[in-house]
């Protein structure tokens, strides 16, 4: 498949280039400076842009059969609302409908999984900005009447990839360590464009 990938040079969507290459898919990375992105590989393309710029991202868009989100911007911002806005567009605009966007444990009504530091230390103070970014974020997927997932991670690991978390489970699971590798998260992105279990779902991930 021919895929787009938005945030291609952070840490999960340095996964989700390195992986969907390992699978054979053409990739299109969505990069500010392509000198960012030293991989070479003759499935990888660069398409260089910024994702505040609407024209950019819809040029980028075109001709792809699915798009990755794995935006982000530390501790401030709206880059995710933005970015997420302007591709959503420029998917409609071009028909592209496959939408495959990675949000945050403990967005939506996946709150209640949080504990105590998460709730009220990490996303009620240190991360607010981020935080509510992603709650922005979501409603924007959403709405879109595209065909979305949103992926609802916990806290980033450089752990392996194992391909042995919860996934999909409800807010009142117990024993979550409230972590998984990025690596699993990019393999559970991708493994969401050959089947439709999470369409229209947001399912959240951990060990």
């Amino acid at each position: 498949m021919k895929l787009i990938i938005f945030g291609a040079t952070g840490t999960v969507g340095r996964q989700l280039v390195e992986q969907a290459l390992g699978q054979g898919h053409q990739v299109t990375a969505f990069v500010r400076d392509p000198a960012s992105l030293t991989m070479q590989h003759p499935g990888l393309a660069r398409a260089v842009g910024d994702v505040f710029d609407a024209n950019a991202v819809s040029d980028a868009v075109e001709g792809h059969g699915a798009v990755l989100i794995a935006l982000g911007a530390g501790r401030k911002g709206t880059v995710r609302t933005v970015g997420t806005r302007h591709v959503i567009d420029a998917m409609k605009r071009h028909g592209v409908r496959r939408l495959i966007c990675q949000s945050t444990l403990g967005a939506g009504d996946s709150r209640p999984a949080l504990n105590f530091f998460w709730k009220r230390i990490m996303f009620g103070l240190l991360l607010k900005e981020a935080y509510a970014d992603h709650q922005a974020q979501e409603a924007l997927v959403e709405q879109s009447g595209l065909d979305w997932t949103i992926v609802r991670p916990g806290a980033f690991t450089d752990g392996p990839l194992t391909d042995a978390y919860k996934h999909g489970f409800p807010p009142s699971e117990p024993d979550l360590k409230l972590k998984i590798s990025r690596a699993d998260v990019a393999s559970f992105m991708l493994r969401q464009l050959t089947g439709d279990a999470y369409l229209h779902q947001t399912p959240s991930l951990s060990y």
